[in-house]
């Protein structure tokens, strides 16, 4: 399954996406408000883990590249939280792209097309996002889409230790009716 932008592939992962991938994610600035996925086995075990959920659920965290110059940039798309939260169950959109790619609306466009599939193709009811904090460039974008922010539904991350200093996350969310009123 892929998805197209006006500038972007929204694509399943490749063999050839996970050395990007590895070196993304050993960039301090990419992980500064995210998880460190690990070494590369953890990384080969979390794109297996992507391409099973997309086989599993028909939908996923897709690969990212650019219409204009093929290769990976990054990933974007729709996941089940697979965690216990207040608000779960639910399904979470997510992006991370590399940071030559920041500051140019790509998260932007491609969370357009991963919700647009979720309340469209999906039907789901509602779409959650969560960020640490003080992540202020990824609440940015959720609030770019029109996704609303309730100090009330922000919650401690369930996986992260009491002393992680990225546990306090804010939770966005974007309902199917808000969606359709905006379309």
């Amino acid at each position: 399954m892929e998805l197209r932008t006006q500038r972007l592939l929204m694509r399943e992962w490749k063999d050839e996406d996970v050395e990007p991938f590895a070196r993304m994610n050993d960039d301090s600035r990419v992980v500064r408000y995210v998880a460190r996925l690990g070494d590369r086995i953890a990384i080969d075990a979390w794109v297996s883990a992507q391409l099973h959920h997309f086989k599993r659920y028909g939908y996923g965290l897709w690969a990212l590249e650019t219409l204009d110059a093929a290769g990976f940039i990054g990933f974007c798309g729709l996941i089940k939280v697979p965690y216990v939260a207040h608000f779960t169950p639910a399904v979470e959109i997510a992006w991370r792209l590399h940071p030559d790619c920041w500051g140019r609306g790509y998260a932007t466009e491609a969370a357009i097309a991963a919700l647009t599939f979720g309340f469209q193709d999906l039907k789901l009811d509602q779409i959650v996002a969560n960020a640490a904090v003080d992540n202020v460039e990824s609440r940015r974008v959720m609030e770019r889409l029109g996704m609303s922010h309730d100090p009330e539904d922000d919650f401690d991350h369930p996986l992260k230790t009491i002393d992680d200093p990225l546990r306090r996350q804010v939770l966005y969310r974007f309902t199917h009716q808000n969606w359709s009123r905006k379309s």
